[in-house]
């Protein structure tokens, strides 16, 4: 029976990067406009501004060597997702 073998660290990490890159609209013009009168649940410009922070000090860091603890991985993974459902509540997502 063959047994699969799970990602390391780094390719964990690697893994969920790319995952944000594809679902997370990072750089899209709409997504860093302000909700009128205060419409929207979280900030949808500081959201993805604090992910692309997190996401470019990882990819820096990984570049560098440093391989991140599981704690990192699951913090990092569960900030993204909380950040994906505030744009799904604000319509930015479907």
């Amino acid at each position: 029976m063959p047994t699969s073998s799970k990602p390391d660290r780094v390719s964990a990490m690697y893994s969920i990067i790319e995952q944000v890159k594809v679902t997370l609209p990072l750089y899209e013009p709409e997504t860093f406009i302000c909700g009128l009168k205060g419409s929207c649940m979280g900030c949808p410009k500081k959201l993805l501004e604090m992910v692309d922070s997190e996401l470019t000090y990882w990819e820096a860091a990984m570049h560098r060597g440093v391989i991140p603890q599981f704690d990192e991985i699951r913090r990092f993974g569960k900030m993204c997702t909380s950040v994906k459902r505030a744009l799904q509540k604000n319509g930015l997502l479907a």
